[in-house]
């Protein structure tokens, strides 16, 4: 179960996989904020503490990784997972990421990547 306090914001512009991470992540103990848009999510992390963001490599028609850059710099402590239903991301090589999950996944992907998210160390992505 997670701890009190720990918050995970859902960044994505598909409602149903923003509906699927909350329940299962609230069912875990976790507090879920959702972004559909990264305006959204900039709000979301300027309102309040987010141990974790669930980040979709697209967002409608912005960059998740641009975000994540961005995310570094306002919000360095923050850990992210990319979510993605790319093969791979080349896009990311060189950018800090903590995790990826690819789409489509399951629960226990889901809820052990947040698991490791709040306890686990950055991983560096290093060009091919």
């Amino acid at each position: 179960m997670a701890r009190p306090g720990q918050n995970v914001l859902v960044v994505d512009d598909d409602a149903s996989i923003r509906l699927l991470c909350r329940i299962n992540l609230e069912l875990e103990g976790w507090s879920v904020r959702e972004a559909s848009t990264l305006a959204d999510a900039r709000a979301q992390l300027a309102d309040g503490e987010v141990s974790a963001v669930l980040l979709d490599a697209h967002v409608g028609t912005d960059s998740g990784v641009e975000f994540l850059q961005e995310l570094h710099g306002e919000h360095p402590g923050t850990r992210v997972a990319m979510v993605t239903g790319a093969a791979d991301l080349p896009e990311v090589e060189g950018v800090a990421v903590d995790a990826v999950i690819a789409k489509p996944f399951t629960l226990d992907e889901l809820t052990s990547t947040v698991r490791t998210l709040v306890g686990g160390p950055r991983l560096e992505s290093s060009p091919s």
